[in-house]
């Protein structure tokens, strides 16, 4: 009795030894299919993107037309979305027999995971899913004209009187200039980078620093400089103009294909600019601020009194640059002050940056 108790056992665990032995094969068996897919799909996917290239280079060396690559890239996709899918359905044909063979043998299921349908669904659509070529049926993708940007220039500062900069009343380096706005930009011409409308909303900072120990004093209609009676630390005009800015710009930026060969892809600041223009605004406040010490103690005076400036302020201003940097210049065509015999003028020439 106990030697069939022994025999009985002994059986029992050969069996589940074999159903053990049998589930690790199957499943190394569909593993095998499922990198064996994946390696196709990576193999096709890498072969088209070398021949998109190719044809991205054919069309920027004029080789051939806009509208040749898009035709030959509408072409390679169906192409290598059909390969795709021949070479993955003869890899479902051994998962499939797979599957069926341990159905029959009455094993337990393998995970989902393993064979999953994102591995064996073969369509083209669920090929390309990674590879984003940018087609989708009944969704037509935005192609944005207008494009808004943050921005920052700053540089040096000063008078032009009567038509000249030269033996200035104010110092080169130490007079600057700020202006931080908000702007947006509009293409004019759908399939055309070149132009465009610049246009927003900016601050102005326009600081200038008296030489020679001297300060501006305004005398019945007139606004000019004079000596101050302490020795000042720092004599400084400042200037806060509010304006709305309006340029021409240039974008040499290359137009570029996207990997769908359906539409181009225009990208702004990825090049050569330069823009041309003016802007107009108000003054909104003039500040006038004073440091000296005496008997040991230090003085800050702050004077924001009428020093007749003009309220409505104008220029003329264009920067020239690479990506997002700029040489930048503007000129007040407005005088500084209302009333004065002689015009000065502000000008400015610095750093701009615009930042999409």
């Amino acid at each position: 009795m106990q030697k069939r108790y022994f025999y009985a056992v002994l059986g029992v665990c050969l069996f589940f030894t074999g159903l053990q032995a049998q589930e690790k094969q199957f499943e190394a068996q569909v593993q095998r299919v499922s990198m064996n897919m994946e390696t196709i799909t990576r193999e096709e996917k890498k072969t088209l993107k070398l021949k998109i290239d190719q044809i991205n280079e054919s069309l920027q060396k004029g080789e051939i037309t806009f509208d040749q690559a898009v035709l030959a890239k509408q072409q390679l996709a169906v192409l290598h979305a059909k390969q795709i899918e021949d070479r993955i359905s003869q890899e479902k044909v051994v998962l499939d027999q797979l599957v069926k063979e341990k159905v029959t043998l009455g094993l337990s299921q393998v995970e989902p995971s393993i064979y999953s349908d994102s591995l064996v669904s073969g369509g083209e659509s669920d090929v390309f899913t990674d590879y984003k070529l940018g087609i989708k049926k009944g969704v037509e993708r935005p192609w944005k004209r207008t494009t808004s940007q943050l921005v920052f220039a700053m540089g040096l500062n000063n008078l032009m009187t009567d038509g000249a900069v030269a033996h200035s009343d104010f110092r080169y380096f130490g007079s600057h200039f700020y202006e931080i706005g908000w702007t947006y930009t509009s293409r004019l011409f759908k399939e055309d980078n070149l132009l465009h409308l610049k246009y927003g909303l900016s601050m102005m900072y326009n600081n200038l620093r008296p030489t020679a120990n001297r300060y501006f004093v305004k005398n019945d209609m007139q606004t000019h400089l004079e000596i101050y009676d302490k020795n000042l630390k720092e004599s400084r005009f400042r200037n806060l103009n509010l304006v709305i800015p309006v340029h021409l710009e240039f974008d040499f930026s290359p137009t570029e294909l996207n990997a769908d060969g359906v539409r181009k892809t225009v990208r702004n600041k990825k090049g050569f600019h330069m823009g041309i223009g003016g802007y107009a605004g108000f003054n909104i406040k003039t500040k006038q601020i004073l440091k000296y010490n005496e008997d040991g103690e230090q003085y800050k005076v702050k004077n924001k009194n009428d020093f007749r400036t003009n309220d409505f302020v104008y220029g003329a201003s264009a920067y020239v640059g690479y990506r997002a940097f700029s040489l930048y210049s503007k000129y007040d065509i407005s005088p500084l002050f209302k009333s004065n015999s002689i015009d000065q003028n502000n000008i400015s020439l610095g750093i701009r940056a615009d930042f999409n």
